[in-house]
């Protein structure tokens, strides 16, 4: 199965639009999850303490683990995030904070090291951007981190559309160029 993860706020989206030719590209049964309409919520104090009781009675049915119980079960994972303030959308984060769940995405083994639960051997992560991404894109590498050093996906891609909104910009040409190469990249494995 195939997580496309909508992080996109608009529905006519550039970066939504690239995301879908990636799960083109991929084949399979895809369910996508729309964060704008799911809008998770930040972690406080209240949902902190509930989480942390289930999770040491080793219960994952209630509903606030529905994010990590399908993430971890996905085979390929798609994230369609548009650049926004050197980063994503903070729906994105919220998502990846119900997403961190140990003994669902992760455990700590003995020497407190975390080992990675998640299926998926490959995450692509999409992201378009009016201006250009510096060299360091915050967004790409948080969630790049966490998938090597928490989740257990060595394989991450990410494919990016930029300078879209620059006056003369060839936006139908810069998005064509992004589309080949994501279709390339995603090909090469």
């Amino acid at each position: 199965m195939i997580l496309l993860i909508n992080a996109c706020a608009r529905p006519d989206s550039r970066t939504l639009s690239l995301a879908k030719k990636a799960v083109q590209t991929i084949s399979g049964d895809c369910e996508i999850l729309n964060l704008f309409e799911e809008d998770p919520a930040p972690l406080n104090y209240d949902e902190l303490s509930k989480r942390d009781r289930f999770i040491e009675k080793g219960s994952y049915s209630d509903r606030m683990f529905r994010f990590a119980r399908q993430f971890s079960a996905a085979d390929e994972i798609v994230i369609a995030a548009p650049y926004w303030d050197l980063s994503f959308p903070a729906v994105l984060k919220c998502y990846i904070e119900a997403v961190c769940v140990n003994g669902l995405t992760f455990v700590y083994n003995e020497a407190g090291i975390p080992e990675g639960l998640c299926k998926a051997e490959r995450l692509i992560y999409v992201t378009t951007a009016g201006g250009f991404i510096p060299e360091n894109n915050y967004g790409y590498d948080y969630v790049k981190r966490l998938c090597t050093d928490l989740f257990g996906i060595k394989n991450t891609l990410c494919i990016k559309a930029e300078g879209l909104d620059i006056q003369g910009a060839d936006v139908s040409g810069i998005m064509k160029k992004s589309e080949d190469q994501l279709v390339q990249l995603i090909r090469q494995g």
